[in-house]
């Protein structure tokens, strides 16, 4: 007799048109990943039909099974699938438009650098609320803890940059820690008036401190030469001046060009976008938060990595992290009151995992599950997102944060606002707003 998850894991085959459809399985926190060898063989409707199936929708050539945190492990499991060495990313990568890959590319290199920023972010503010009256030897301590991965955030960019890129990653590393070596000047201090730019050769060079562009740019420089490297420098060479022409040629293409070129494009987008989202009384909360929304249901959201990190860099903090938190409540808020419509059982425990999962940061169960199932409550959480956006921008809530949202950001705010963090969290739970669009 099949258990639970043996039982979806048939009916998953079945929907999708068997094993021997399936090029590549995959899973994430939430979802199964399929590429089929015919997509014209997924029936949508039984997909949506099998019990304990969430949501599902196509995007990039893969079929996105929603199955909530827990059980998609367990549904992986079972249905034991051998995908011979397709990788789903490299697949979906090869149907992608520019625009997809580039954002996907965004995201690679980002991600993993995201762990240690929330690391420092969540120190930050235990810091600033319970260890600021430390004698300042102890102190020093705890600066190090929290300033470190800001410090040499370009230096890790660079490096992700080329781990993503192909390139050597030690290469890729040393060549990030020249970006911000000690014996440059400081971009933060040559800014503020209290040292000079190095002047060579007519060029004004400078570290790479919150200049997070640049250090993208130069990563992907660096990584692109030393493939090029490695076709023309023979092999018994190879060991020894790869490397060192990499590095060379690079980090002066980094400081004469990249650095001053790259940075003053930086600091004119970001002008024009902090611009926008900070227009006044929340108005650019009010318009950014559900274009947000908008951009993860066409899979588009990562593109704003890269302008949470340029904030971050620039010592700005991230005014789009509570915005993230805003909207995640009112899908909460949403999705309790579905939870309070609907009678049976199986439903109730389908909506009530989406919505703990959505608690924790993970909201697709329930957007796609719930919210994007019916328009008029999908309008009124849109809603919802507006209001907290413009509240939280209004109220000028920026922690240093960026990848974790609701409960598990809530030691970050400490010392920064945390009572307003609550509020906006708080408002936007309350069932009664989304009821009559059930109705």
């Amino acid at each position: 007799m099949m258990n639970n998850e043996q039982r979806m894991a048939a009916e998953i085959y079945t929907s999708v048109g068997g094993k021997e459809n399936i090029r590549a399985l995959e899973h994430c926190a939430t979802r199964l990943r399929i590429i089929l060898n015919d997509d014209s063989k997924a029936d949508k409707q039984k997909i949506e039909s099998i019990s304990g199936v969430k949501g599902y929708f196509l995007q990039t050539g893969q079929h996105q099974i929603i199955l909530g945190g827990g059980l998609v492990e367990k549904v992986y499991a079972a249905m034991g699938h051998n995908s011979s060495g397709a990788s789903v990313k490299d697949e979906a990568y090869a149907k992608m438009n520019w625009l997809q890959k580039s954002v996907r590319i965004l995201a690679d290199v980002f991600i993993p650098i995201i762990p240690v920023i929330v690391a420092a972010g969540l120190l930050m503010g235990l810091r600033n609320s319970f260890f600021s009256d430390l004698p300042e030897n102890v102190l020093v301590i705890t600066q190090i803890l929290t300033d470190t991965a800001f410090i040499f955030l370009p230096a890790l960019v660079v490096w992700s940059t080329f781990k993503r890129l192909g390139g050597t990653d030690s290469v890729g590393f040393v060549l990030g820690l020249m970006t911000v070596a000690p014996q440059l000047p400081n971009a933060y201090a040559v800014g503020a008036g209290d040292a000079q730019a190095l002047e060579v050769l007519g060029f004004s060079i400078v570290g790479f401190q919150g200049m997070v562009l640049p250090a993208l740019v130069t990563g992907i420089f660096g990584a692109k030469l030393e493939q090029a490297l490695r076709k023309v420098v023979p092999n018994a060479l190879a060991l020894v001046v790869t490397p060192f022409l990499t590095v060379t040629i690079s980090i002066l293409v980094a400081l004469f060009a990249i650095g001053p070129i790259v940075g003053e494009l930086q600091s004119l987008i970001m002008s024009g976008i902090t611009y926008v989202i900070e227009l006044p009384y929340g108005i650019g909360g009010f318009i950014f938060a559900p274009l947000h929304q908008l951009f993860v249901i066409m899979g588009l959201h990562h593109s704003f990595i890269i302008l949470e990190f340029n904030y971050l860099g620039e010592g700005l903090g991230n005014p789009l992290n509570p915005m993230y938190s805003a909207t995640g409540a009112a899908m909460i808020g949403a999705g309790v009151a579905a939870y309070l419509k609907v009678k049976s059982a199986e439903d109730k425990g389908t909506i009530g995992s989406s919505i703990l999962s959505t608690s924790f940061g993970i909201g697709e169960p329930l957007l796609y599950g719930v919210v994007l199932k019916n328009p008029k409550l999908w309008a009124a959480n849109l809603v919802g997102c507006s209001v907290g956006g413009g509240f939280v921008m209004l109220v000028g809530l920026k922690p240093s944060l960026v990848g974790v949202t609701l409960i598990p950001a809530i030691p970050a705010y400490i010392g920064q606002g945390i009572g307003l963090y609550m509020a906006t969290i708080a408002s936007h739970l309350r069932p009664h707003l989304f009821w009559d669009a059930l109705s």
